[in-house]
């Protein structure tokens, strides 16, 4: 077992000096997938609570988990975010577990392995399976007490039927890294394509579609942060969807930095 002063000088060199498991794993000795277990919140007993001469906090009133540190979420979890937004449910099971499930088109192996390794960093605690579902799909999944919590948006009923909000802690993280909250609404409702005009007129194009309004609209605040020129199409149905498009070349060539096409 790791002496706590080891777990916290881990701890330490993270939240002071702004390290990543890899470094910190190598300046320690110490195995990386121990180093990020630690990171991810899961430490020994003898550490959990009391690092930096801390006081033991108690359990999350909600799942019963530890505190969550939800300042220090990686990149991975808003990428996560953009892909629960657009594809994701969170089902109930027996003694108060849930199930996160984010259901991918299986044409897009890329999307569909990058999503279970966002699952497993964020929730290291739980294994990450898929299934391949009739509609030609896999269903990425694991289960945990906390996903209500890191998910606030869980509620009866599908998404574009209710309210949807980020918490003040999922805007600074996506305020922060705009780009990963982008690249997963595009891999779940958005694509690139090359739109045609007279004369062999070519140009690649993004759009982002969603029949909820709350859902464009987080979309088009993260296009905000980035600068990046959007328009939107508004259906005469409003049980159809809102189309958001980024055009102009300059912004399509940024947004190629961190999209790209679907893989």
């Amino acid at each position: 077992m790791h002496s706590r002063a080891t777990v916290s000088k881990a701890l330490r060199l993270r939240d002071e000096e702004g390290l990543g498991a890899v470094r910190v794993a190598r300046i320690l000795d110490l195995p990386i997938g121990t180093v990020r277990d630690w990171h991810a919140g899961k430490v020994p007993a003898h550490t959990r609570g009391r690092r930096l001469g801390e006081v033991v906090s108690p359990p999350c009133a909600t799942c019963g988990q530890d505190q969550h540190q939800f300042t220090m979420l990686p990149q991975e979890y808003v990428y996560l975010l953009g892909l629960y937004l657009g594809d994701g449910t969170i089902s109930s099971h027996p003694r108060g577990v849930f199930k996160l499930r984010v259901t991918l088109d299986v044409k897009y192996p890329g999307i569909v392995d990058e999503c279970g390794e966002a699952m497993a960093l964020i929730m290291p605690t739980s294994k990450v399976g898929r299934v391949l579902k009739p509609s030609n799909c896999f269903e990425v999944y694991a289960y945990s007490r906390a996903w209500p919590c890191l998910f606030p948006q869980h509620g009866p009923g599908p998404k574009h039927t209710r309210r949807i909000w980020l918490a003040d802690w999922q805007e600074r993280l996506a305020e922060k890294w705009p780009e990963a909250l982008i690249r997963g609404m595009i891999h779940s409702d958005g694509h690139r394509f090359i739109n045609t005009g007279r004369g062999g007129w070519r140009h690649p194009r993004y759009a982002f579609s969603n029949v909820s309004t709350d859902l464009t609209s987080i979309f088009c605040t993260a296009c905000d942060c980035l600068d990046l020129h959007w328009t939107a199409a508004l259906p005469k149905d409003e049980t159809k969807a809102v189309t958001i498009y980024i055009s102009r070349k300059d912004d399509v060539a940024r947004m190629d930095e961190f999209v790209g096409p679907k893989a």
